[in-house]
């Protein structure tokens, strides 16, 4: 375990040889909220990668610019200043069209609230991203994943006939059916009992393990973060400290150090 940030110029390096493949990184990423004495700096000057077939959490204090790290490098915000990479393309040289056809054709999202629409079936929801790209589903793939996910007899209700964990099940099978590049999470447990929080948490675990999906997710929930490969810490919008294979115990001690 490296208790320090990684260097990510060398990491470019190192990818160029085949030992690192970064799925998406940030260079000199800055997020400011503001001007003069109200502003409010979220994201301090951060290097960070996230590996390609990884499954990886991102946890800090609240404030630390967990969700804005997430937000940012999912295209969903934009930085102030420096790079945002989705493989090789930098988000921050597209513009909003371009960046909302990457979000659309490339990225997966799962969030807190679950994001379905109320008057759309199971079915429509996990197809929408699809439907709207105008791609065509694949069925056998679709099939797979719902039935994987215990939804394949609720595709014709709408999210208020479906309790929270099944709705999140639906939101998941949305993000893995159009195979995306990587899934972002942001507190995708944060409203589910525990029951469902583990089947979500299993869910994206198995993305990683047999579908060779990449998914990071923003948490403060230490069980959620060691379900991850790696756990990034941050405070006060730097990347502070970092985990691999992560117990719950190292989890937690880290939190408490960035805490103190």
């Amino acid at each position: 375990m490296s208790n320090q940030p990684t260097d990510y110029p060398e990491a470019k390096t190192a990818k160029s040889t085949g030992t690192v493949v970064a799925a998406a990184r940030a260079v000199d990423l800055h997020k400011q909220y503001g001007e003069g004495e109200t502003a409010v700096v979220a994201l301090d000057h951060i290097n960070i990668e996230f590996a390609r077939n990884q499954f990886t959490a991102i946890m800090g204090p609240s404030g630390s610019g967990k969700s804005t790290l997430m937000h940012t490098m999912a295209g969903l915000d934009r930085a102030s200043s420096g790079g945002v990479f989705i493989g090789d393309t930098d988000l921050s040289r597209l513009n909003d069209k371009e960046t909302t056809a990457i979000r659309r054709d490339r990225l997966g999202f799962i969030f807190q609230s679950f994001n379905l629409v109320p008057t759309l079936t199971a079915e429509e929801n996990i197809t929408l991203p699809t439907d709207i790209a105008g791609k065509k589903v694949d069925r056998e793939w679709f099939d797979e994943v719902t039935t994987r996910l215990g939804i394949k007899n609720r595709l014709k209700h709408r999210p208020a006939e479906l309790s929270g964990g099944q709705q999140q099940r639906v939101a998941c099978a949305r993000a893995l059916v159009s195979r995306p590049e990587i899934i972002f999470g942001d507190e995708p447990t944060g409203n589910l009992d525990s029951n469902s929080s583990r089947e979500v948490l299993d869910i994206l675990r198995t993305a990683v393990d047999k579908d060779n999906q990449t998914v990071v997710i923003v948490t403060h929930d230490a069980k959620a973060a060691a379900y991850a490969d790696r756990v990034v810490f941050l405070s006060d919008g730097k990347f502070v400290n970092e985990l691999q294979d992560p117990t719950m115990e190292e989890i937690h001690k880290v939190m408490a150090e960035i805490e103190s």
